[in-house]
């Protein structure tokens, strides 16, 4: 894959309203950040519990001001991260809250290692919700999207290769880029993922994180083709796009 240069600043999208909807888009001018997800070529290198959507599906965090502090606790003072809004690829920071106490949200993170969680004040944050759910299986190489516990979609997969395998376990959706080229190795669309590489710290300048994208080379889904990326097909990742909102989960599992 060819890497991809760093940009101006972007704009912040809208805030999401009160119902999950398709997130907006943030340009692709960033995307090295990702984990290269195309292999290449072979001539290439405390209080009341916050107000928010009904405990049913997942509920979002995304923050409302410019950074938000991370606690080890609820309510303790020692601070994991203190994380910037937007993030580094231009959307606004969000989270997928995994539990409630009082004031406090504990929250799933994007930084390493994969699962790591911490805890943020729930005035800090804009709740939202989601009845959707992503589960990939990288050994039967399909992924399924179910609503409310109903399937809604499934398709054919790419997963990373056997040096640089797709982690399991339990991620979100951060941002949702367009890459300039729909035509290149990421497709038309291309969702980052709360979770990073375990085989590569960094990669064409960035972190190594994850992604759900698209791909120019449908023929080469139900195979392990990535650096631990998932590839879907073009039409998988469009509906996708139009249907998932940022925060939506992800669970991988062999």
């Amino acid at each position: 894959m060819v890497p991809m240069r760093r940009s101006s600043p972007l704009p912040r999208p809208s805030r999401p309203g009160p119902r999950a909807a398709p997130p907006p888009l943030v340009t692709a001018a960033l995307l090295a950040a990702l984990t290269a997800c195309s292999s290449p070529a072979p001539d290439e290198a405390g209080g009341e519990a916050p107000a928010g959507p009904p405990e049913a599906g997942a509920r979002i965090a995304t923050v409302v001001g410019d950074s938000i502090d991370v606690r080890a606790e609820a309510g303790g003072d020692e601070v994991l991260e203190t994380l910037a809004n937007p993030n580094d690829l231009g959307a606004e920071r969000t989270f997928l809250v995994e539990s409630v106490e009082g004031a406090w949200l504990e929250v799933l993170l994007p930084i390493r290692p994969n699962g790591s969680t911490g805890w943020v004040r729930a005035d800090e944050v804009a709740l939202t919700g989601t009845d959707y759910l992503v589960e990939v299986d990288v050994t039967e190489f399909e992924f399924t999207v179910l609503k409310a516990d109903e399937e809604v979609r499934s398709g054919v997969i790419g997963t990373g290769e056997s040096e640089t395998p797709t982690p399991e376990g339990r991620y979100y959706f951060t941002e949702l880029l367009q890459p300039p080229d729909p035509e290149g190795p990421y497709g038309v669309y291309a969702f980052g993922l709360s979770g990073f590489s375990e085989t590569l710290e960094t990669f064409a300048g960035g972190p190594g994180q994850l992604a759900v994208h698209g791909t120019n080379d449908e023929s080469a889904l139900g195979q392990r083709v990535s650096h631990g990326c998932i590839r879907v097909s073009n039409e998988d990742i469009t509906w996708m796009a139009e249907n998932l909102p940022v925060g939506t989960p992800v669970e991988i599992s062999a």
